[in-house]
């Protein structure tokens, strides 16, 4: 083996490594829809939960890449530790599938048939087709379909070069009492550990095996062992993704690093202590890339029925190895999801709703201030429309990045809906602690409403808390139909402020308000204005993107005004519940007549 064949080793490794990120990533994207349905239903059963993991694997290929967002989902509050256990659990199951696919490498027959299954003959063919998608094909999901052939070839390529590159050692005798030290468990778990560690690849580790026992000089002694340390040495990239996170989410890393060493732990010495009896005449046999695979599989399904019925155990474990402490923080929104940007925009959705349901919050106690002032109350708005900000600052630089990665179509719409809504609901916190100021303001200086101005104000927060109570409904509820109510509330809002000044004016004539108390109410009215604004805004916002209708301006245009019978029908039926007057109104007007007027 000359200094030639170490460079097409070495490309080799690099061909299978990109390889196995651009599959992983083609993958993810054509499964992230289903990625986060699926997610929705499994927390609640470990058998669910360890289906998924082993599916989830299966579809990106990668192990290590399902930890890691699983320390996301658990960082961020989607899941807990206990529901991550048993999907961990069964992606060890599903990454057995990529080293079953790399052993058709050393797939070798005289039969065509046979002979189309050795990846070194097909691969290139694979990778033509996946060339003609991508650059042939507008549709997304085509392209997708194109990376991931294009991923797999390069896969197969690189092993296909590892296996060449690697092939004259099988004639040196200098390898084969290398290979003497690693029928040494321990010496072989610790060099599985390390390789896999330097590569943050078990795939590629095993990979590299599979590629070396083609030399004929690899026997069931030396590969056993380094396929538990390669199960070991995984974890590695799991480890370096819990760095940052909160403490719980770290225990999903030791949750996967216990299990790796827990099964080594376990089975390695009863395998040792078992041959000792009855000596098994297989180990010292050669194996094949099939034969390594199959021992994968055997090891991580072993490991998996031993641990399995002891998940609270580990989760224990855990928690004793990180304990809990008081400063660990609210959850936030985690980075390392972007690359799956399905699950993240379900995640940053569940996010959006929380702070959507703060807002909420601010709004109803601001409104009950206006009542009765309460210090304590007070304070929870202050401290909320702080944590709004907060909420707007991790969700909106999350989009950003979110934006930044390859999304289809209908992901975008997503980033860009929320992005819209986050800013106009920090708007409507900020207003709402507007109204809570005014009421603190009339407290301190003793300061109170006539009886006819009380009554006007509480009509028109009844109105206003219908509306606001509306939009965030249907935004939750994702309800297009019940936000087209919001348009025809608005307006009655804003008559109703109209109104409210002309009567202080008068009031203010007769001497029953003050001037100080008028500046204060034309704040509280500004505020109660610009909230039904903005709430009209975001209903603007839902209806849009739950249109199919592909020219928002002239959407927009229609939703606005005031042309239809829907309209007016919605009109009149708040006209008659907060305006006074309404019960003057003739039933039997000519709906068509009344249209026009109003617009």
């Amino acid at each position: 083996m000359d200094i030639f064949s170490l460079f097409s080793l070495a490309g080799g490794l690099a061909f299978f490594l990109y390889g196995m990120t651009v599959l992983s990533q083609s993958l993810k994207t054509m499964a992230g829809g289903k990625l986060e349905s699926m997610l929705e239903k499994v927390t609640d059963n470990p058998l669910k939960g360890f289906s998924f993991g082993a599916l989830v694997t299966v579809a990106i290929q990668s192990s290590s890449a399902l930890t890691v967002m699983l320390i996301g989902f658990v960082n961020s509050g989607l899941m807990n530790l206990g529901q991550s256990i048993p999907i961990i659990m069964g992606s060890d199951i599903g990454t057995t599938l990529t080293a079953w696919i790399l052993s058709l490498t050393g797939v070798s027959n005289t039969n065509v048939f046979l002979k189309l299954l050795n990846p070194k003959y097909f691969s290139p063919l694979v990778a033509l087709i996946g060339i003609v998608l991508i650059m042939a094909s507008k549709k997304r999901k085509n392209r997708d379909i194109g990376n991931f052939m294009i991923g797999f070839a390069i896969v197969m390529t690189g092993m296909t070069m590892m296996g060449d590159a690697v092939s004259p050692l099988k004639d040196m005798p200098e390898f084969s009492n290398i290979l003497v030290a690693f029928s040494n468990p321990l010496i072989g778990v610790l060099a599985g550990t390390i390789i896999t560690g330097i590569i943050q690849s078990s795939a590629a580790a095993i990979g590299m095996l599979q590629a070396l026992s083609m030399t004929g000089q690899i026997t069931y002694n030396i590969a056993i062992p380094i396929v538990m340390g390669a199960n070991i040495g995984t974890c590695m990239t799991a480890i370096l993704s819990c760095l940052g996170v909160n403490r719980n989410a770290q225990r999903v890393s030791v949750v996967h690093v216990a299990i790796k060493i827990l099964g080594t732990i376990v089975i390695l010495p009863v395998f040792l202590i078992v041959n000792s009896i009855v000596h098994f005449s297989f180990l010292d046999g050669y194996v094949s890339p099939v034969q390594i695979a199959l021992i994968h599989t055997i090891f991580n399904i072993c490991t998996t029925l031993i641990l399995f019925p002891f998940r609270k155990k580990l989760e224990d474990l855990a928690h004793l190895i990180i304990k809990d402490a008081p400063e660990d923080k609210e959850f936030l929104l985690d980075t390392r999801l972007l690359n799956t940007p399905a699950i993240a925009l379900h995640e940053c959705r569940a996010m959006t709703v929380r702070m959507i349901q703060a807002v909420w919050a601010s709004l109803d106690t601001a409104l009950s201030l206006i009542e009765e002032f309460s210090a304590e109350q007070m304070a929870f708005i202050t401290a909320n429309e702080e944590r709004v900000d907060s909420f707007q600052d991790s969700i909106g630089s999350f989009l950003v990045q979110l934006n930044q990665q390859s999304l289809s179509a209908e992901h975008v719409d997503d980033v860009s809906r929320m992005l819209q809504e986050i800013n106009e609901y920090e708007r409507i916190a900020d207003l709402a602690f507007s109204i809570a100021q005014v009421s603190e303001k009339m407290h301190e200086q003793n300061l109170a409403f006539s009886s006819g101005a009380v009554a006007q104000v509480s009509n028109l927060m009844a109105a206003l808390r219908e509306a606001y109570t509306i939009t965030i409904e249907s935004d939750i509820n994702d309800d297009p139909s019940r936000a087209a109510e919001v348009k025809p509330l608005k307006e009655i809002i804003t008559d109703l402020c109209t109104d409210l000044r002309k009567s202080h004016i008068d009031r203010l004539t007769r001497g029953l308000c003050s001037a100080e108390l008028g500046f204060l109410l034309n704040d509280m009215l500004v505020a109660t204005e610009r909230i039904a604004g903005h709430s009209l805004n975001i209903a603007v916002i839902i209806q849009r993107y739950s249109s199919d209708n592909e020219n928002d301006f002239a959407y927009m245009h229609d939703l606005k005004a005031k042309r239809s019978s829907a309209y007016a029908r919605i009109y009149r039926k708040f006209y008659n519940k907060y305006v006074p007057q309404a019960e003057t109104y003739e039933e039997e007007i000519n709906e068509d007549r009344y249209i026009r007027d109003m617009s």
